[in-house]
Protein backbone atom coordinates (compact mmCIF):
# COMPACT_ATOMS: atom_id res chain seq x y z
CA UNK A 1 0.00 0.00 0.00
CA UNK A 2 0.98 3.15 -0.59
CA UNK A 3 0.32 6.84 -2.17
CA UNK A 4 1.23 7.85 -5.48
CA UNK A 5 2.16 11.62 -6.18
CA UNK A 6 2.58 13.77 -8.70
CA UNK A 7 4.57 17.03 -8.42
CA UNK A 8 3.17 17.20 -4.93
CA UNK A 9 -0.34 16.03 -5.60
CA UNK A 10 -1.93 12.62 -4.99
CA UNK A 11 -3.10 11.00 -8.18
CA UNK A 12 -6.72 10.77 -6.47
CA UNK A 13 -7.29 14.03 -6.73
CA UNK A 14 -5.90 14.46 -10.75
CA UNK A 15 -7.58 14.18 -13.93
CA UNK A 16 -6.20 11.80 -16.31
CA UNK A 17 -5.57 14.54 -18.25
CA UNK A 18 -3.41 16.34 -15.88
CA UNK A 19 -1.42 13.31 -15.46
CA UNK A 20 -0.62 12.50 -18.84
CA UNK A 21 0.48 16.46 -19.10
CA UNK A 22 3.39 16.01 -16.97
CA UNK A 23 4.31 12.08 -17.34
CA UNK A 24 5.12 10.00 -19.84
CA UNK A 25 5.73 6.34 -20.33
CA UNK A 26 7.22 4.18 -22.60
CA UNK A 27 6.50 0.36 -22.95
CA UNK A 28 9.11 -1.76 -23.24
CA UNK A 29 7.82 -3.59 -26.72
CA UNK A 30 7.03 -0.27 -29.18
CA UNK A 31 4.96 -2.24 -30.99
CA UNK A 32 2.69 -2.19 -28.08
CA UNK A 33 2.99 1.86 -28.47
CA UNK A 34 2.79 2.29 -32.20
CA UNK A 35 -0.13 1.79 -33.47
CA UNK A 36 -0.93 4.44 -36.55
CA UNK A 37 -0.14 4.67 -40.36
CA UNK A 38 2.57 6.75 -40.08
CA UNK A 39 5.66 8.00 -37.92
CA UNK A 40 3.82 11.27 -38.03
CA UNK A 41 0.45 10.51 -37.25
CA UNK A 42 2.02 8.54 -34.17
CA UNK A 43 3.84 11.45 -33.06
CA UNK A 44 0.81 13.96 -33.57
CA UNK A 45 -1.98 11.70 -32.00
CA UNK A 46 -1.08 12.83 -28.03
CA UNK A 47 -1.01 16.46 -29.14
CA UNK A 48 -4.23 16.64 -31.43
CA UNK A 49 -5.67 14.46 -28.43
CA UNK A 50 -4.52 17.21 -25.78
CA UNK A 51 -6.66 19.71 -28.23
CA UNK A 52 -3.81 21.56 -29.87
CA UNK A 53 -4.11 23.45 -32.82
CA UNK A 54 -2.16 22.44 -36.11
CA UNK A 55 0.52 24.35 -35.66
CA UNK A 56 1.78 23.75 -32.38
CA UNK A 57 1.22 19.80 -33.14
CA UNK A 58 3.18 19.89 -35.79
CA UNK A 59 5.95 21.67 -34.10
CA UNK A 60 5.87 19.23 -31.41
CA UNK A 61 6.28 16.30 -34.14
CA UNK A 62 9.45 18.23 -35.82
CA UNK A 63 10.60 19.05 -32.07
CA UNK A 64 10.58 15.37 -30.90
CA UNK A 65 11.57 13.76 -34.70
CA UNK A 66 14.64 16.08 -34.42
CA UNK A 67 15.98 15.07 -30.80
CA UNK A 68 15.02 11.23 -31.65
CA UNK A 69 17.13 11.38 -34.18
CA UNK A 70 14.64 10.41 -36.87
CA UNK A 71 13.53 13.63 -39.12
CA UNK A 72 12.68 12.08 -42.33
CA UNK A 73 10.81 9.31 -41.08
CA UNK A 74 7.35 11.29 -40.72
CA UNK A 75 5.59 9.19 -43.75
CA UNK A 76 7.41 5.74 -42.59
CA UNK A 77 5.44 3.03 -41.64
CA UNK A 78 5.80 2.05 -37.39
CA UNK A 79 6.28 -1.85 -38.69
CA UNK A 80 8.64 -1.33 -41.44
CA UNK A 81 11.25 -0.01 -39.22
CA UNK A 82 13.96 -1.97 -37.34
CA UNK A 83 13.44 -2.30 -33.58
CA UNK A 84 15.95 0.05 -32.80
CA UNK A 85 13.72 2.29 -34.67
CA UNK A 86 10.73 1.51 -33.30
CA UNK A 87 12.18 2.39 -29.84
CA UNK A 88 13.20 5.54 -30.72
CA UNK A 89 9.83 5.92 -32.44
CA UNK A 90 7.81 5.57 -29.16
CA UNK A 91 9.90 7.54 -27.38
CA UNK A 92 9.53 10.16 -29.60
CA UNK A 93 5.77 9.91 -29.31
CA UNK A 94 6.00 10.36 -25.94
CA UNK A 95 8.09 13.52 -25.91
CA UNK A 96 5.58 14.88 -28.54
CA UNK A 97 3.54 15.27 -25.16
CA UNK A 98 6.19 17.83 -23.54
CA UNK A 99 6.19 15.61 -20.61
CA UNK A 100 8.40 16.72 -17.05
CA UNK A 101 8.76 13.48 -15.99
CA UNK A 102 9.66 10.01 -18.55
CA UNK A 103 9.17 6.79 -17.00
CA UNK A 104 10.46 4.03 -19.48
CA UNK A 105 9.86 0.60 -18.91
CA UNK A 106 13.05 -1.85 -20.11
CA UNK A 107 14.31 1.17 -22.87
CA UNK A 108 17.31 -0.76 -23.59
CA UNK A 109 15.87 -4.57 -23.63
CA UNK A 110 16.92 -6.58 -27.25
CA UNK A 111 19.19 -3.61 -28.77
CA UNK A 112 22.40 -4.36 -30.32
CA UNK A 113 24.96 -2.59 -28.91
CA UNK A 114 25.06 0.38 -31.39
CA UNK A 115 21.30 1.46 -30.87
CA UNK A 116 21.70 0.67 -27.11
CA UNK A 117 24.98 2.90 -26.64
CA UNK A 118 22.52 5.83 -28.63
CA UNK A 119 19.53 5.49 -26.63
CA UNK A 120 21.50 5.95 -23.85
CA UNK A 121 22.74 9.04 -24.98
CA UNK A 122 19.48 10.18 -26.18
CA UNK A 123 17.94 9.66 -22.54
CA UNK A 124 21.03 11.43 -20.76
CA UNK A 125 20.92 14.24 -22.97
CA UNK A 126 16.99 14.31 -22.28
CA UNK A 127 17.54 14.27 -18.18
CA UNK A 128 20.94 17.17 -18.56
CA UNK A 129 19.40 19.39 -21.61
CA UNK A 130 16.12 19.43 -21.32
CA UNK A 131 15.70 18.78 -17.58
CA UNK A 132 12.98 16.12 -17.86
CA UNK A 133 13.22 13.70 -14.55
CA UNK A 134 13.69 10.07 -15.69
CA UNK A 135 12.41 7.15 -13.96
CA UNK A 136 14.08 3.82 -15.41
CA UNK A 137 12.48 0.17 -14.87
CA UNK A 138 15.26 -2.12 -15.72
CA UNK A 139 17.79 -5.49 -15.69
CA UNK A 140 20.43 -3.79 -17.61
CA UNK A 141 23.38 -3.06 -14.69
CA UNK A 142 25.21 -2.07 -17.66
CA UNK A 143 23.21 0.67 -18.46
CA UNK A 144 22.06 1.96 -14.97
CA UNK A 145 25.47 3.67 -13.99
CA UNK A 146 25.13 5.51 -17.41
CA UNK A 147 22.16 6.89 -16.49
CA UNK A 148 21.11 7.11 -12.60
CA UNK A 149 21.91 9.30 -9.78
CA UNK A 150 19.57 7.18 -7.65
CA UNK A 151 19.17 3.49 -7.22
CA UNK A 152 16.32 1.13 -5.61
CA UNK A 153 16.90 -2.41 -5.53
CA UNK A 154 13.44 -3.94 -5.67
CA UNK A 155 11.88 -7.51 -4.74
CA UNK A 156 8.33 -7.29 -3.98
CA UNK A 157 9.44 -4.52 -1.88
CA UNK A 158 12.54 -1.94 -1.79
CA UNK A 159 15.32 -3.80 -0.71
CA UNK A 160 17.96 -1.14 -0.50
CA UNK A 161 18.79 2.37 -1.83
CA UNK A 162 21.23 4.62 -2.90
CA UNK A 163 24.02 5.75 -5.94
CA UNK A 164 24.95 3.73 -8.53
CA UNK A 165 28.40 3.67 -6.46
CA UNK A 166 26.99 2.10 -3.14
CA UNK A 167 24.63 -0.23 -5.03
CA UNK A 168 26.93 -2.06 -7.15
CA UNK A 169 29.70 -2.12 -4.88
CA UNK A 170 27.90 -4.38 -2.46
CA UNK A 171 28.12 -7.79 -4.37
CA UNK A 172 26.24 -9.75 -1.83
CA UNK A 173 23.25 -7.23 -2.35
CA UNK A 174 23.43 -8.12 -5.91
CA UNK A 175 23.89 -11.90 -6.04
CA UNK A 176 20.77 -11.96 -3.17
CA UNK A 177 18.49 -10.22 -5.87
CA UNK A 178 19.38 -12.24 -8.73
CA UNK A 179 21.33 -9.16 -10.37
CA UNK A 180 24.69 -9.49 -12.13
CA UNK A 181 27.96 -7.21 -11.34
CA UNK A 182 28.42 -4.05 -14.64
CA UNK A 183 31.24 -5.39 -16.41
CA UNK A 184 33.12 -2.28 -16.03
CA UNK A 185 33.20 -2.84 -12.47
CA UNK A 186 34.39 -6.75 -12.70
CA UNK A 187 37.23 -5.30 -14.76
CA UNK A 188 38.27 -3.05 -12.02
CA UNK A 189 37.90 -5.87 -9.40
CA UNK A 190 40.23 -8.43 -11.62
CA UNK A 191 42.49 -5.00 -12.12
CA UNK A 192 42.66 -4.68 -8.03
CA UNK A 193 43.58 -8.67 -7.69
CA UNK A 194 46.69 -7.55 -9.83
CA UNK A 195 47.29 -4.66 -7.42
CA UNK A 196 46.12 -2.08 -9.05
CA UNK A 197 44.55 0.77 -7.10
CA UNK A 198 41.23 2.39 -7.70
CA UNK A 199 39.69 3.42 -4.18
CA UNK A 200 36.60 4.05 -6.19
CA UNK A 201 34.98 2.12 -8.92
CA UNK A 202 34.13 4.12 -12.48
CA UNK A 203 30.80 3.89 -13.21
CA UNK A 204 30.80 4.05 -16.74
CA UNK A 205 33.21 2.85 -19.54
CA UNK A 206 34.16 6.58 -20.36
CA UNK A 207 34.96 7.16 -16.59
CA UNK A 208 37.02 3.93 -16.93
CA UNK A 209 39.05 5.29 -19.85
CA UNK A 210 40.06 8.15 -17.85
CA UNK A 211 40.92 6.60 -14.86
CA UNK A 212 43.47 4.13 -16.46
CA UNK A 213 44.78 7.18 -19.06
CA UNK A 214 45.65 9.01 -16.09
CA UNK A 215 47.25 6.88 -14.54
CA UNK A 216 48.68 5.04 -16.96
CA UNK A 217 50.58 8.97 -17.88
CA UNK A 218 51.31 9.57 -13.89
CA UNK A 219 53.16 5.81 -13.31
CA UNK A 220 54.43 5.33 -16.69
CA UNK A 221 53.77 1.83 -18.39
CA UNK A 222 51.29 0.52 -21.16
CA UNK A 223 47.93 -0.23 -21.95
CA UNK A 224 47.16 -3.35 -24.78
CA UNK A 225 43.49 -3.11 -26.20
CA UNK A 226 41.97 -5.27 -29.13
CA UNK A 227 39.33 -3.46 -31.02
CA UNK A 228 36.48 -5.42 -32.60
CA UNK A 229 33.09 -3.66 -34.53
CA UNK A 230 30.88 -3.83 -31.31
CA UNK A 231 33.90 -1.81 -29.11
CA UNK A 232 32.39 1.05 -27.09
CA UNK A 233 33.53 4.92 -28.90
CA UNK A 234 35.59 5.21 -26.07
CA UNK A 235 37.96 2.41 -25.99
CA UNK A 236 38.46 3.02 -30.00
CA UNK A 237 39.90 6.72 -29.24
CA UNK A 238 42.10 5.66 -26.25
CA UNK A 239 43.67 3.00 -28.43
CA UNK A 240 43.70 5.30 -31.45
CA UNK A 241 45.73 7.84 -29.02
CA UNK A 242 47.86 5.47 -27.96
CA UNK A 243 48.88 4.07 -31.55
CA UNK A 244 49.73 7.68 -32.67
CA UNK A 245 52.19 8.04 -29.52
Amino acid sequence: SGQVEVFGKSVDTLKREEIIKEVGIVFQDPDDQLFMPTIFDDLAFGPINLGLKEEEVRERVKKALLTLGLLGYEHRCPHHLSYGEKKKASLAAVMSMEPRVLVLDEPTANLDPRSRAELIGIIKELNEREGITIVIATHDVNAIPALADRVYVLNKKIIAEGTPQKMFSDVELLKGNNLEVPEVFKLFEVLRCFGYNCEELPLSIDEAVEHLTRTVAINGGHIHLHVHEHTHEAIRKLKSKYEHH
